[in-house]
């Protein structure tokens, strides 16, 4: 087992220096375009490259972020955008998008490619399915515990990336979309505005915070992380100053070396625990869920805000790391002989690199001298090597001009910058970038008649009654929640089927939200139900489902849900052929949805949407019940209401146990999903509260709608994105 990297976050080029200052093998840092953190200083091109070449100079990897969700009309400039960072040396990309991912696999070969934790991968049939695709590592949940961080890496052999320090998400990342719905500014976007941090109350509980979470300080548990064999930690930062990254990175060096020196004897000192809680941590810390799975001793319940940071502490690790020059010392040596090329040796760590100027004259008039070789030679510049020592072999009086003096200096100190990073073993030179071909699409999907006609409607029901009503209604397809596969509802749907006789009526199971190893026995009584014959197919809502799934060969439909964001044509390309139909994102607004079906017309699956419901805003591993009381281990719901008086319903799943947050007010596109330009060829309707008579009545209204307009009985609804869209 190989030493563990630690990994840094950087916002700017003082953070990223002042990280490698204190220690880190790594920086993950992001540019101005595909970064889940827009509201960070960021990189220009020029510092990235720069960044690059310096970390490589020092043996220390950077890595990019590009882990948004990225848009159709955004794809095609991944390739100029990463082209110059990968000509540079990056050593790895961390991705949220599986259309990014493919693309990024397809044009930039041999570039690692490291699953965000944005993309929710949470067990090993998941993690599996990516490496296939060509992810080399991934960050894992952070919901994840360290048996389970522990059992992926041993049963797919992928590199684990874990987060041990700073601000912890509320929600599994890459399932929130509060932000978004809330106010415009997404969390796949890298815009998030953490409502999550407001007061909300329940109707028992008075004004608290119980969304959110506690900062993540895991110095007390390095050692056993170490021994896990996780294989980089990763500080959580790049939105902070480059004092704190410096700081705390700083910190874990110092753990991590000791650990390794003596680990029988290893201890925290009381000096340096207080000097990590006094940089930029709110006032509660934890160790985050590598040994718990929720709790109320999780959340900042009272007080979210951060603590003020001591500005003598911040002053005084700007002077240690961010301030002082970062350089690599060598000695010097130049060689002078009239007639022959002048020569300069440099040498430094067991390096050596000799390079060769122009033929040096014999003087006529002013010969130089040995002090003004060395004053021109010893200059440094910009240069990451600075010479300490320099001695001069000049035979006879000579001659050369000193930009002759410069340029055989800047040539050595090149080549020398270039051997370090050879022997850091952080040079590419096979690596070749394959340039895009241009896509060619003339026809549009929709004029080939593939949207005509009446849309059928389908729902989603996750209660008893919900069912009888959808299954009174005689809809063509109902999709059961997974909570609800037991023997009287299998009954219901046989009876319902057998009476059928006018159409054939579908029933499909739609998958938990999320699934970890100790749920993988529902997906087994999935199967079963499947094999059962009453089932016409799975509705999957994460990659650990449809790896299970589409790994077991059934000959049933696979249907990929909204939340695993088709946004770009790579993303199509991934799920056609593995999935007979997808549902269209939520956070794309009707003009990119279809730019994304008209970038591929081609396309064998089968377009959706949903126009009714209350909308997943959040899947949290955290349990409301649990952190404002006691859990009751029994399915409910419990209203959380806002600042505004909004209220939220978050329903507690005690099967898989996570909660559900759902927004105040359902989605509802009647107005707009009869039109011509909509662009589903099946519209379904959630069901989450609703009882069995109203979830009759708003099934009755949507098919009404195809008869007659009239306005809903609800007041109060929302459009979503169909829309705005998101930035």
């Amino acid at each position: 087992m190989g030493r563990v990297e630690l990994l840094a976050p950087a916002g700017n080029f003082h953070a990223l220096k002042g990280a490698i200052m204190a220690g880190a093998d790594a920086v993950y840092l992001g540019g101005a375009l595909y970064g889940a953190r827009a509201y960070a200083d960021n990189f220009t091109q020029e510092e990235i490259c720069a960044g690059i070449h310096l970390s490589h100079v020092f043996g220390k990897k950077i890595y990019l972020t590009v882990n948004t969700l990225v848009k159709e009309k955004e794809l095609d400039g991944l390739y100029h955008f990463l082209l110059p960072f990968y000509d540079e040396g990056l050593d790895g990309v961390i991705v949220q998008d599986l259309g990014a991912m493919r693309y990024i696999r397809d044009h930039f070969p041999n570039l690692a490619l490291h699953a965000s934790t944005q993309m929710t991968l949470t067990g090993r049939f998941g993690v599996s399915m990516v490496k296939e695709e060509g992810i080399s590592r991934i960050v894992p949940a952070r919901e994840l515990s360290l048996e389970e961080m522990k059992k992926i890496k041993s049963e797919t052999g992928v590199e684990i990336e874990a987060f041990i320090h700073g601000a912890m998400c509320y929600c599994y990342s890459g399932q929130c979309l509060l932000s978004s719905m809330l106010g415009g500014r997404s969390g796949n976007r890298g815009r998030c505005a953490q409502p999550c941090r407001l007061p909300y109350e329940t109707s028992t509980d008075g004004q608290c915070y119980p969304l959110s979470m506690r900062d993540m300080c895991t110095i007390d548990l390095l050692p056993e992380l170490i021994e896990a064999g996780i294989d980089s930690f990763k500080i959580e930062g790049r939105m902070k100053k480059p004092a704190y990254a410096a700081g705390v990175t700083a910190i874990y060096r110092k753990y991590i070396d000791l650990y390794y020196q003596d680990k029988e004897h290893y201890h925290v000192s009381k000096k340096d625990r207080e000097l990590l809680h006094a940089l930029y941590i709110r006032s509660e810390t934890g160790n985050g869920y590598y040994h718990r799975h929720n709790g109320k001793e999780m959340i900042t319940l009272y007080s979210p805000s951060y603590s003020e940071t001591n500005a003598a502490l911040l002053a005084d690790i700007e002077k240690t790391y961010i301030d002082k020059e970062l350089c690599r010392h060598a000695s010097a040596k130049v060689f002078l002989s009239p007639g022959q090329e002048a020569r300069f040796l440099l040498q430094t760590e067991g390096i050596q690199v000799l390079c060769q100027g122009e033929i040096v004259q014999e003087a006529v008039k002013q010969p130089l001298t040995i002090e003004k070789i060395k004053e021109q030679m010893k200059k440094s510049g910009n240069s990451l090597i600075k010479i300490t020592d320099i001695s001069v072999n000049v035979e006879d009086s000579v001659f050369l001009p000193v930009r002759s003096l410069n340029e055989l200096r800047r040539k050595t100190v090149a080549a020398m910058e270039t051997a370090l990073i050879c022997q850091n073993g952080l040079a590419y030179p096979d690596r070749k970038a394959v340039t895009p071909e241009k896509e060619n699409y003339a026809g549009y999907a929709f004029a080939r008649g593939r949207n005509q006609g009446r849309k059928a409607l389908h729902a989603l029901v996750s209660t008893d009654g919900q069912l009888r009503a959808a299954c009174n209604a005689r809809l063509p397809r109902i999709y059961l929640d997974y909570s609800l596969l037991k023997e009287e509802n299998l009954e219901i749907l046989k009876t319902c089927k057998e009476s059928s006789t006018e159409m054939k009526q579908e029933f499909f199971l739609a998958t938990p939200y999320i699934v970890r190893a100790k749920d993988e026995k529902y997906l087994e009584k999935m199967k079963e139900a499947l094999l059962a014959g009453i089932f016409d197919g799975v509705l999957i809502r994460n990659l650990e489902s449809f790896s299970f799934f589409y790994s077991e060969k059934l000959s049933v439909e696979i249907i990929i849900d909204a939340n695993l964001y088709i946004w770009n044509r790579e993303t199509m390309k991934f799920w056609d052929g593995r999935a007979t139909e997808a549902y269209l994102p939520l956070e794309c607004n009707l003009h990119e949805w279809r730019e994304l079906l008209e970038a591929y017309p081609e396309r064998k699956m089968q377009i959706s949407a949903v126009v009714y419901g209350r909308l997943p805003m959040m899947v949290t591993a955290n349990c409301i019940r649990k952190t404002l009381g006691s859990c009751r281990h029994t399915p409910e719901t419990v209203m959380l209401r806002d600042r505004y008086g909004k209220q939220f319903p978050v329903y507690t799943d005690c099967l898989c146990c996570y909660n559900v947050l759902y927004n105040s007010v359902p989605l509802s596109l009647h107005k707009v999903f009869l039109e011509k330009n909509f662009p589903a060829e099946h519209v379904r309707l959630d069901f989450t509260t609703e009882e069995s008579e109203e979830t009759l009545q708003i099934i009755h209204y949507f098919s009404d709608i195809f008869k007659a307009y009239r306005e809903p009985s609800y007041k109060e609804y929302t459009t979503g994105h169909y829309k705005r869209g998101v930035e």
